[in-house]
């Protein structure tokens, strides 16, 4: 993070509806709720954002913790009129999402970089103007043989990964607090 008395955006992405609940693409829902009965804390609905958001702070520092309450491929309309909202910059933002293109179980911290055709990174850039927002990647793998990439991610994780899940995502609202006390580089010289 750039500026640690800044406010800091902390967003899971995910899509609404008990139909995804336990879905790969809602990876980033699951850590934000961890992160929200970590801080003890309820979300409320922002009405000028479209999303459900719970006000914190983690060692003096405001934090905004938000799930978009849009599908993900229009989740950067809530995200922005957030950091709008409450004056956080770009760099201050950090997306929680799953990922693809990092093995199931894999837990990576980036800031910028391409969307790998991520519809909901991608809906974030256009509306922050700017890729430049820090990821909390959560790994879910390739699907198998000819699946669809789409179709994979919207299907509820495998047996033999379920297990594993709760654990994984508590992981990774650890790399997230460490991403918000330490910084970018130094927490990815901790856990990578």
């Amino acid at each position: 993070m750039t500026d640690s008395n800044a406010p800091a955006l902390v967003v899971g992405l995910g899509n609404p509806g008990t139909e995804y609940e336990r879905t790969r693409h809602n990876a980033g829902f699951l850590v934000a709720d961890v992160l929200a009965e970590r801080i003890g804390g309820r979300f409320s609905v922002h009405k000028k954002s479209g999303a459900d958001l719970l006000e914190a702070r983690l060692d003096g520092r405001k934090i905004l913790l938000a799930k978009p309450r849009s599908y993900m491929n229009l989740s950067g309309r809530p995200v922005a009129a957030l950091a709008r909202f409450f004056s956080v910059v770009p760099t201050e933002v950090i997306v929680v999402h799953d990922e693809l293109d990092l093995p199931f179980g894999s837990i990576r911290l980036k800031r910028g970089g391409g969307e790998g055709g991520h519809n909901g990174l991608r809906s974030i850039s256009n509306a922050l103007s700017t890729k430049d927002y820090l990821r909390v990647r959560f790994g879910v793998g390739r699907p198998p043989g000819r699946q669809d990439p789409a179709d994979f991610v919207l299907k509820p994780f495998a047996a033999a990964e379920r297990k594993e899940v709760p654990v994984l995502v508590e992981q990774t609202a650890d790399a997230v607090e460490l991403l918000l006390r330490v910084g970018l580089e130094t927490a990815q010289n901790q856990l990578h």
